[in-house]
């Protein structure tokens, strides 16, 4: 009689419907052939399984899978819900990855409860190929002004002369990794790359592996990933000027950097000097105001550098400090007929040529 209550769906399918006293308890299986396969991108790998066992005769119910994945060295879990059977993402191959994946059953096929699978887990891992001391050393990448990037290196600690190493990059958009075609030499020995043109390459991850080779042992494989926004270093700004508006304000201005980094991506840092007495200011704009430190200072100068801002990159790397700029005032002594006294006014001298001045 109890068997009679329970819902056809059940039987015979991908569910396994069980009596515990007067309950029924739902299970479903978990996907199969859970793994993580790795395409030849550098990182980007493939996160794939197929559905539970008979979920293809199973058609009025909507499966959703937790996948769960993360570098094994990381206290989180990145998580994703997904209808899918396959999902993409980017990793740091010079350590492990392990994920895990189980099924969601839709609550219109469990009178609104939840329904889980236990859990399949899966783990890859590059081969460790070559000691750790054969690995490039200090790489360093910076992308010149978002117009072309720079990685640089230093051979592994024990690796033999006669090592050759080789940069290949990948990023979405390309159809397999390239290898550097523009390679940075030190005594005929690879020490970098310089990539340019690399169109739509930004706001995405960009992968980078630099492997080797040697007659006397193998090179262990270097990986990096990183998005080309977040490593820009621009110009520093030109054309500053300085001047002095009111005996206790100073106005700063200078040019935006040449370059294809928007306008609106910019944030300054500026030191200014005001009688051998220095202080920091910022802004997003390319001009300033500042409030004197006295109204008689003699020496006004200040330079500049500059950043891609919080609002087109999650980083970025400071420019070179500008040229300095100083203020060339000068000091004109007159009579006051009014106060009978000697006082002075400073102004500034490249305005002089425009005074006349009338003394009896």
């Amino acid at each position: 009689m109890t068997f009679m209550g329970v819902d056809t769906r059940c039987l015979g399918l991908f569910l396994l419907c069980t009596i515990i006293g007067h309950s029924l308890e739902i299970k479903v299986n978990p996907p199969q052939d859970f793994e993580i396969m790795d395409p030849g991108l550098l990182g980007y790998l493939y996160l794939q399984w197929k559905p539970p066992v008979l979920m293809e005769n199973f058609k009025e119910c909507t499966l959703e899978y937790e996948l769960k994945y993360r570098n094994v060295d990381s206290d989180n879990w990145k998580t994703i819900i997904t209808r899918n059977l396959i999902y993409k993402d980017g990793f740091d191959l010079n350590k492990g990855i392990e994920g895990k994946i189980r099924t969601h059953l839709s609550e219109q096929c469990t009178n609104g409860s939840e329904v889980q699978s236990s859990w399949m887990e899966a783990s890859y891992g590059i081969s460790d190929a070559g000691s750790l001391e054969t690995k490039i050393q200090d790489m360093k990448c910076i992308y010149y002004n978002w117009q072309y990037l720079v990685c640089s290196w230093k051979p592994g600690k024990v690796a033999h002369s006669d090592t050759n190493y080789t940069m290949f990059f990948w990023y979405e958009g390309l159809d397999h990794a390239l290898q550097c075609s523009n390679y940075l030499r030190d005594n005929e020995k690879k020490v970098g790359c310089k990539l340019s043109n690399l169109e739509s390459s930004e706001y995405k991850d960009f992968f980078i592996c630099v492997n080797g080779s040697s007659n006397m042992e193998p090179i262990r494989s270097s990986y990096t990933v990183f998005q080309l926004q977040n490593i820009v270093k621009p110009l520093p700004p030109e054309f500053l000027h300085i001047s002095v508006e009111n005996p206790t304000e100073m106005r700063m201005k200078w040019s935006i950097p040449e370059g294809p980094i928007p306008p609106r991506c910019y944030t300054y840092e500026l030191v200014v000097r005001e009688d051998g007495i220095s202080r920091e200011s910022a802004t997003d704009k390319n001009d300033m105001k500042l409030k004197k430190r006295a109204n008689d200072s003699e020496e006004l100068c200040f330079f500049v550098r500059s950043k891609v801002n919080i609002y087109c990159a999650d980083d970025g790397i400071w420019s070179e400090w500008s040229k300095e700029e100083c203020w060339e005032g000068i000091k004109i002594y007159f009579h006051s007929v009014c106060l009978g006294e000697r006082a002075s006014i400073s102004i500034d001298d490249r305005l002089t040529e425009n005074l006349i001045f009338i003394w009896k």
